[in-house]
C-alpha cells in the first residue's frame, strides 16, 4: 500500500492523502486549501490526479480544510461514493453550500474592484449546484459498522471528539496475502471537552497517521479558559465596546454558544444582546439539535433537564445578509459570533472591517488559526491588516482563548497514543505547521520506540505493508 500526502503536510490546511492498495485508489479527505490567496486558488483548482480514476472517498469529518474541495473533485469526474459518519454528511450539506455560495459571493464583490482597476474578474472555485452534486455521493454510516469500499479494503469510524461525527478512519486492508490495521487519528478533540465525547482507543493498530495541530505546546486549563472568558468579554462590554469572535461555523459556535449559556446563570458578564451571524452556523446548530447521539452524558442532561443548550432570551441567530448588515448600526455593546474562525471569509471579514479599529471593542478568538490567515496576522499584532484589499489599522483589543480548541494538545495528543492498542510499526505525523509535526514527531519516538516516524513534505509517497515493516525493522 502506497499513500500519496497530498495537503496538510507540515501545514494545516487542504488535507488531502491518495491511498493505492490492491489496484484501487481511495481519497482520504478532500479539503480546501487556505493560506496565500494566488497559491490557494492555484492548489485547490487543479488536482495532482485524475478524480475520474479514484474508487472511493473517505471523510474523517466535515471542517472545511477536510471537505471543502469535494464538489471540485466531483465536477472533475469523481462519480464514486463518499463515506463519512451520518452527523458529518449532514454537516457536510450545509458547510459545502455555505462554501459555494461564499465563494460566488467574494467572487463578485472582488471582481468588481478588480474590474473599476482595469483587471479581469475571477470566478469561484465551484457553484451551488457543484455542491449539491457532491453531496448526493455521500453515504453515512454509524461508527463501529463495517463496510468493503474496495478490493481487501474495509473501512470503520471510531469517534475522534473532535466535533459533530467526527471519526477515525480505520482501514482493515489484506494485501499480499497479509493482513493490517491503518489508522487516520483525523482530528482529535479535547477530552472532557463541552459537549461531545471523548475520542476513543483504537485496539490493533499497525500503522498511524496522526494529526499534530498542537503538537508541540499544552493549552490552558478549560476551567481557567471560562474565567479568561468572563475577564476579557466582561471588560470590553462594560467599557462600551463590542465583542467580535471569529469563530468556526461548526464546533466552536456551538461550544462557545453553549458556555455563554452556562455562564448566564452568573454575574460575570453583563447581559447583553448576543448574535451569531452566520447562515452556516445557523443551519449547522440546527444539525446538532438532530444528532443528539453525539452528545456527552452532561450535555444530555443538561438539554432534558434545564434547556436549549444552543438557545437564549438575549441570543438572535441571524441568516440574512440585511439583518447582518444592521449590526453594523450597533452603538450599544454587543457580542458578535462569525464565521469563520481564520477571518479567511465570510461576513466575520465585514464585521472585523468596521469594528477593528476602535479601542473600545475586543477582538476574541477562540480557534486555531493557520499561518499567513488574516486571523493569523491580527493575533501577530500585525498592522494595519489588508480586508478586502483594503488597509486597516488595528486598534481593537486583540485576544485568543485557546483553551477552547477543538483540537487536543501535546500531552492530550500523547495520551491518545499511549492509549492506541497494537505493534505500531510505523507512524506519519501531518496536519500541523512544520515546528509542531517535528516536534511531535520527536514525541512520539519516545511513546513509540518501535516504531519509524516520519513527517511527509507534500507530494512525498510512503510505503506501507507488513513485509516492508517486517524488513526494515
Amino acid at each position: 500500500m502506497h499513500v500519496h500526502f497530498l495537503g496538510a503536510t507540515r501545514t494545516t490546511t487542504g488535507s488531502m492523502y491518495l491511498i493505492e492498495v490492491n489496484g484501487s485508489r481511495i481519497l482520504m479527505e478532500c479539503g480546501l486549501y487556505q493560506g496565500h490567496r494566488d497559491e490557494a486558488i492555484e492548489r485547490n483548482r487543479k488536482f495532482t490526479f485524475d478524480p475520474a480514476t479514484l474508487d472511493a472517498v473517505v471523510l474523517s469529518h466535515a471542517h472545511i480544510d477536510h471537505c471543502g474541495n469535494l464538489p471540485n473533485l466531483c465536477r472533475q469526474g469523481f462519480r464514486g461514493n463518499i463515506y463519512s459518519t451520518f452527523a458529518t454528511r449532514d454537516l457536510a450539506a450545509v458547510m459545502l453550500a455555505d462554501s459555494a455560495e461564499i465563494q460566488r459571493a467574494d467572487a463578485e464583490f472582488v471582481s468588481k474592484k478588480r474590474i473599476k482597476e482595469g483587471k479581469s474578474p475571477v470566478t469561484p472555485l465551484y457553484s451551488p449546484e457543484d455542491a449539491e452534486m457532491a453531496v448526493r455521493q455521500f453515504v453515512g454510516l454509524n461508527y463501529h459498522r463495517p463496510m468493503p469500499i474496495a478490493n481487501g479494503v474495509t473501512l470503520r469510524f471510531a469517534d475522534a471528539g473532535h466535533i459533530l461525527g467526527s471519526a477515525q478512519v480505520i482501514l482493515d486492508i489484506q494485501e499480499a496475502g497479509k493482513k493490517f490495521r491503518y489508522l487516520f487519528s483525523g482530528d482529535i478533540g479535547r477530552p472532557r471537552q463541552e459537549i461531545l465525547r471523548d475520542a476513543e482507543a483504537v485496539e490493533g493498530v499497525d500503522f498511524l497517521q496522526i494529526e499534530s495541530t498542537y503538537g508541540a505546546r499544552d493549552h490552558h486549563d478549560a476551567v481557567d479558559a471560562r474565567t479568561e472568558l468572563c475577564r476579557l468579554m466582561g471588560a470590553a462590554l462594560r467599557r462600551g465596546g463590542k465583542v467580535i469572535v471569529p469563530a468556526f461555523s461548526v464546533g466552536r459556535t456551538q461550544q462557545l454558544v453553549y458556555v455563554l449559556n452556562q455562564l448566564a446563570d452568573t454575574d460575570c458578564l453583563p447581559r447583553v444582546p448576543i448574535f451569531v451571524d452566520s447562515p452556516l452556523s445557523v443551519n449547522a446548530t440546527e444539525v446538532f439539535r438532530l444528532h443528539p447521539e453525539c452528545f456527552d452524558d452532561e450535555t444530555l442532561k443538561f438539554l432534558r433537564e434545564q434547556r436549549n443548550p444552543f438557545g437564549m432570551d438575549n441570543l438572535t441567530y441571524i441568516r440574512e445578509a440585511s439583518q447582518s448588515r444592521k449590526l453594523n448600526e450597533l452603538d450599544e455593546p454587543a457580542v458578535i459570533i462569525s464565521a469563520s474562525g481564520m477571518a479567511e471569509a465570510g461576513r466575520i471579514r465585514h464585521h472585523l472591517s468596521n469594528n477593528i479599529g476602535n479601542p473600545r471593542n475586543l477582538i476574541l478568538f477562540v480557534g486555531y488559526c493557520a499561518e499567513h490567515t488574516l486571523g493569523a496576522q491580527i493575533l501577530s499584532r500585525r498592522s494595519p491588516v489588508n480586508i478586502f484589499g483594503q488597509p486597516h489599522v488595528v486598534r481593537a483589543e486583540v485576544a485568543s482563548i485557546d483553551a477552547f480548541s477543538g483540537h487536543a494538545d501535546r500531552s492530550e495528543l500523547s495520551a491518545y497514543v499511549n492509549a492506541l492498542g497494537g505493534n505500531i510499526r510505523k507512524i506519519t505525523v501531518v496536519h500541523g505547521e512544520e515546528e509542531q509535526s517535528l516536534a511531535f514527531a520527536e514525541t512520539l519516538r519516545g511513546l513509540r520506540p518501535g516504531a519509524q516516524v516520519s513527517v511527509p513534505k507534500l507530494g512525498e509517497i510512503v510505503q506501507f505493508g507488513m513485509d516492508e515493516a517486517m524488513a526494515s525493522a
